[in-house]
C-alpha cells in the first residue's frame, strides 16, 4: 500500500474532478486533512469542490478571519480551519480541539497546517498544493496512518 499520490491539474475542471474523486472516497467515514501551499495556490478552491461534491449547500468560504467554518448540510459535517492568523503560539492553544476534530465521522480541513509545525500525531492526509508558471496546480497527497494510506491507495486507483 503506497501512501503518496500526485496529480497535475491544468484546468479548474481538472481540480473539480480530483476533488469529486477524493470526496467520493471520504464522504462516508470522513478524514482529517492538512492543507499546505502558498496564498492563491488553490487550497480553499479544493475544499469548496470537495464540500460541493458531498452535498454541502452552504456557501463555503475561507475561514481566515474566523479560524473555523462549519458546514452541516450534507450527510457528514465539514469543518474548515485556517491557522494562518494563529501562527505557532496560537495553534498550541487549539491543539486539543484539533485532535477532537480528527475523531469520528466528519471531514476536517486545516489550511496553513505548516503553523502546526507538523505536530499532528493523529491519522491524517497531507495535501500540498503548488503552482507553476503555466498556472497548473500540482496536488500532492500523503497519508499518515492505515486509514489515510488506504484513502490514498483508492485515490491512485
Amino acid at each position: 500500500m503506497t501512501d503518496k499520490y500526485e496529480k497535475i491539474c491544468k484546468t479548474l475542471d481538472d481540480t473539480k474532478e480530483l476533488a469529486q474523486k477524493f470526496a467520493r472516497i471520504i464522504e462516508d467515514d470522513g478524514c482529517f486533512i492538512n492543507l499546505y501551499g502558498e496564498i492563491g495556490a488553490g487550497k480553499t478552491a479544493f475544499v469548496k469542490e470537495v464540500a460541493s461534491a458531498i452535498g454541502i449547500t452552504e456557501k463555503v468560504t475561507s475561514p481566515s478571519f474566523v479560524i473555523l467554518n462549519e458546514y452541516h448540510s450534507a450527510k457528514i459535517p465539514v469543518y474548515h480551519f485556517d491557522l494562518y492568523r494563529l501562527e505557532n503560539e496560537g495553534v498550541k492553544t487549539i491543539f486539543d480541539e484539533l485532535r477532537e476534530y480528527s475523531e469520528g465521522k466528519q471531514i476536517t480541513f486545516v489550511e496553513w497546517a505548516e503553523f502546526s509545525q507538523n505536530q499532528v500525531p493523529f491519522e491524517h492526509i497531507k495535501i500540498n498544493v503548488t503552482y507553476d508558471d503555466n498556472d497548473y496546480r500540482k496536488y500532492s497527497f500523503e497519508g499518515f496512518g492505515d486509514k489515510c494510506k488506504g484513502i490514498i491507495e483508492q485515490l491512485r486507483g
